[in-house]
């Protein structure tokens, strides 16, 4: 491929509206092009990484016994009504009609067609275990696009989905396809990719992991022990606290005028967060019902955690006056009737607590949870944080990372297969329901989350096995025709042996052809020039800037596919 022939520019200057590397350096480098908030086209650079990516994927998913498929884009809603997702899925699912009136659904996750593929086929326990998996387009209208590919509207996934008549058979699967997602991450050059437990969120199904490249620009919190390894997505992450010293104290109420944040109560009092109760106030999203949580007032509430307890969307209150509830003013003590009120399990237990007395302007002191909220059940709805105690070894040995998903594996159980009446005969006749996985990656996210992990001020810094070509060819001053005859020889040798060459025989000034060769990131560079040409030689170089050799002109070719091979 001769760079002057290649669509797109490059740019030197960053982007005033990139906000993480990877993001930038993609549009500068000519890889995408912003069509619409989320939505981007790809130049070729960037396919020909994604092509390799997904080839790499297709190796491990048939090397896991998974069979290619394709599913429509375009699906009816009948299929996602059946499943009930139809109505649960909020504004995210995009939704229309087509010219005859019937409501369709733009493909954001495939488990309902997967079902709707193979449940007139699976219907004898003879057929089972098997896997399909699609590499296909996908669309989810994400609230908040971000970060170039990594957070995107339309977008490119593998999802596969496993079928199997037992559970010990599905999770018997489900660990060789998270060991063929290790060594995808490995391949495509991002072997610190961690497995982290998850919330399985929509999708359903009691265990899935996430798969994070740890990187400060990540948008998800991970937990992990720095004693034994556990790690999981905040979302997921227990939060275990120590037992306090029960403090037993007489429930009085204290005048604390126009004081409505724990800080502000706490400092009047002369006590400390983590010595109160507070009321955090949220809505369900159904019918604008109450829901009040009491939880320490050091503490954070975990919304996933309260969401897939309630078992619905909620948000945030607002607070009338007619509600009878006073903000700022909460507590547990004479709160008011008709709503739904919880509490976390940091209360237990606890005593000698400040809470609010539900009355405008006060608060009371000495509040013992045991005596003044009896009958209260507790459960698990903070955050987990840094320096807590791990749930797996019971060490304070929290760290609190972010990171990128960039691919996440689900074991669902019969979720869907039940919903959408998809039945097996067992070995004794009885009619059963087959238990499902998913396993999904995204590729523009995996591309441009390599990038985010292997890059330096001036481009990207390609692993070989993704890279858009191998060799970056450089004809420096090609309108001189002894050094544009030997780099189209060595260009033709090079392409002799297999390789992929990116070719650079424009006019330009060394600085420029270098400036973008950075930008292409390719794993290897190779300059003609004149100088070069009167010492016989070729310079080659390596784009991470590890590697500087030259070698004679005449053997230039062999030396390149050398060094490649040992990269």
């Amino acid at each position: 491929m001769k760079l002057s022939k290649l669509v797109g520019d490059r740019f030197k200057e960053r982007p005033t509206d990139c906000v993480v590397d990877s993001h930038a350096l993609m549009v500068r480098g000519g890889y995408i092009k912003l069509m619409a908030n989320g939505i981007f086209s790809s130049y070729m650079p960037l396919k020909r990484i994604t092509r390799k990516i997904e080839q790499i994927i297709r190796e491990e998913m048939d090397a896991i016994d998974g069979q290619e498929v394709q599913f429509p884009v375009v699906m009816p809603a009948s299929i996602w009504q059946e499943s009930g997702r139809y109505e649960s899925i909020g504004a995210e699912m995009a939704r229309f009609q087509d010219r005859s009136g019937s409501p369709l659904v733009l493909g954001m996750t495939h488990e309902e067609a997967a079902v709707h593929l193979v449940r007139d086929y699976a219907k004898s326990y003879a057929k089972y275990p098997f896997m399909v998996y699609q590499i296909q387009t996908k669309f989810r209208d994400e609230a908040r696009p971000r970060a170039g590919l990594i957070r995107v509207r339309e977008f490119t996934m593998k999802d596969a989905y496993s079928f199997h008549t037992s559970q010990e058979d599905l999770e018997e699967y489900y660990a060789r396809c998270h060991k063929a997602y290790e060594r995808i991450y490995t391949r495509v050059g991002v072997p610190e990719v961690i497995s982290v437990a998850s919330d399985s969120g929509m999708m359903g199904g009691s265990v899935s992991h996430e798969f994070m490249l740890l990187t400060p620009i990540g948008e998800d919190s991970i937990a992990i022990c720095g004693e034994c390894g556990y790690s999981a997505n905040m979302e997921a992450a227990e939060c275990i606290l120590e037992k306090t010293e029960h403090v037993s104290a007489e429930l009085t109420k204290v005048h604390t005028p126009d004081m409505h944040t724990i800080e502000e109560v706490c400092g009047f009092l002369g006590s400390s967060p983590d010595k109160s109760c507070k009321a955090v106030v949220y809505q369900r999203n159904k019918d604008d019902s109450y829901v009040i949580l009491f939880i320490r007032g050091d503490l954070e509430v975990n919304e996933t955690k309260l969401t897939n307890h309630l078992g619905c969307e909620i948000h945030p209150a607002e607070i009338t006056e007619e509600s009878g509830i006073k903000a700022g003013f909460i507590g547990p003590v004479g709160l008011v009737d008709g709503v739904t009120v919880l509490y976390d399990r940091s209360l237990e237990s606890a005593s000698g607590l400040i809470c609010g007395a539900n009355e405008t302007d006060y608060h009371y002191t000495g509040l013992d949870m045991a005596r003044d909220a009896a009958g209260a059940e507790y459960h698990d709805f903070a955050k987990i944080r840094d320096g807590g105690i791990c749930p797996h070894c019971g060490k304070p040995a929290i760290r609190i990372s972010r990171g990128i998903e960039v691919g996440n594996i689900f074991q669902l159980g019969t979720k869907y297969t039940k919903s959408m009446d998809m039945t097996y005969t067992d070995q004794n006749g009885e009619i059963r329901y087959p238990i499902m996985g998913c396993y999904g990656i995204g590729v523009g996210r995996l591309a441009a989350s390599v990038c985010e992990a292997h890059h330096d001020e001036n481009g990207p810094i390609w692993p070989k096995a993704i890279a858009p070509w191998q060799v970056h060819l450089c004809a420096v001053r090609a309108d001189q025709p002894e050094v544009k005859e030997a780099a189209d020889r060595l260009c033709g040798e090079l392409e002799a042996k297999g390789m992929e060459v990116i070719y650079d025989d424009r006019e330009v000034s060394a600085g420029v052809m270098f400036s973008d060769a950075d930008l292409l990131g390719v794993p290897l560079r190779a300059v003609v020039s004149p100088r070069n040409l009167k010492q016989g030689i070729v310079e080659i170089t390596s784009r991470d800037k590890t590697l500087s050799e030259k070698a004679a002109l005449e053997d230039a070719a062999s030396v390149i596919e050398s060094l490649f091979n040992t990269l």
